[in-house]
């Protein structure tokens, strides 16, 4: 499993290289996990793929060092290095959860480059509307940063919502689970805060993939209440060439059962 740094700015990048495989994948975890994620799927892909997993900011080994948010401009940077590394022009690109999002985010300048696109339990195919008060209004942004630490009245508000019925009982538990400390409250709060660019343009995304016919590949977990795969069939819109998977499985699809379902539908 083979470790390198890639230096950008005042930053440095952590990323993981396994497989052998002739074509190029490069991979974007989800929150609050890191680049070893992918390591799941390496005896799957591993023998198609060179797999290419990248710590993002404030996760991992990767040093974020700009005092600033991460914009969309920045991970494009970094997937230029990632490409010349690798001496590669080409190549597949594959988000999970977050990285999903950030995924999307790299299409507008990759589009006519990327053969592949994998989203699995894809965040960013619609706006949460938790999401962007927190990270798109400067009344938010304040409450976001207060209520983590001052949550008895954000835990308050989430037992409201969940009586009102705004917030199913898993996505009630998820939040809880990932709020229910300072170190996690903070963790939510800077990551998102770093992050709160990536917002990809899903309009300009589907007519990329079009244009470029980029082959998609949308996997959902069958029991996911967080992302649920209703969010694929309304991401597919018939203009690009793209499949949507469910698997049996919850949020979490990174393992060999995921490996083996892309094997199954590479083309």
């Amino acid at each position: 499993m083979p470790s390198f740094f890639l230096s950008y700015a005042n930053s440095r990048f952590h990323g993981i290289s396994e497989g052998h495989g002739e074509e190029l994948l490069i991979c974007l975890h989800g929150f609050g996990e890191n680049a070893e994620s992918f390591s799941k799927v390496r005896h799957t892909l591993g023998q198609l793929f060179t797999i290419v997993a990248l710590d993002l900011p404030l996760h991992g080994k990767t040093e974020w060092k700009e005092n600033r948010q991460f914009t969309p401009d920045d991970l494009r940077a970094v997937i230029k290095l990632v490409l010349e590394q690798q001496s590669q022009r080409t190549f597949s690109l594959m988000g999970y959860s977050m990285g999903a999002r950030a995924a999307l985010c790299v299409i507008p300048a990759f589009a006519e480059q990327v053969e592949r696109l994998y989203l699995l339990a894809p965040d960013g195919l619609k706006n949460n509307p938790w999401h962007m008060f927190a990270t798109q209004t400067k009344i938010g942004a304040w409450l976001f940063k207060y209520s983590t630490y001052h949550p008895g009245l954000l835990f308050k508000l989430m037992d409201l919502w969940h009586k009102l019925g705004f917030l199913n009982p898993s996505v009630h538990r998820f939040a809880y689970g990932s709020m229910n400390t300072l170190e996690k409250r903070e963790r939510v709060y800077f990551v998102w805060t770093c992050m709160k660019q990536m917002m990809p343009d899903k309009k300009q995304c589907r007519e990329l993939l079009r244009k470029y016919k980029v082959k998609t590949l949308l996997i959902f977990g069958k029991y996911d209440r967080v992302i649920p795969p209703v969010l694929g069939v309304k991401f597919m819109d018939g203009t690009f060439p793209c499949k949507m998977l469910v698997i049996d499985k919850g949020h979490q699809l990174l393992g060999e059962e995921l490996g083996e379902a892309i094997l199954d539908n590479y083309e």
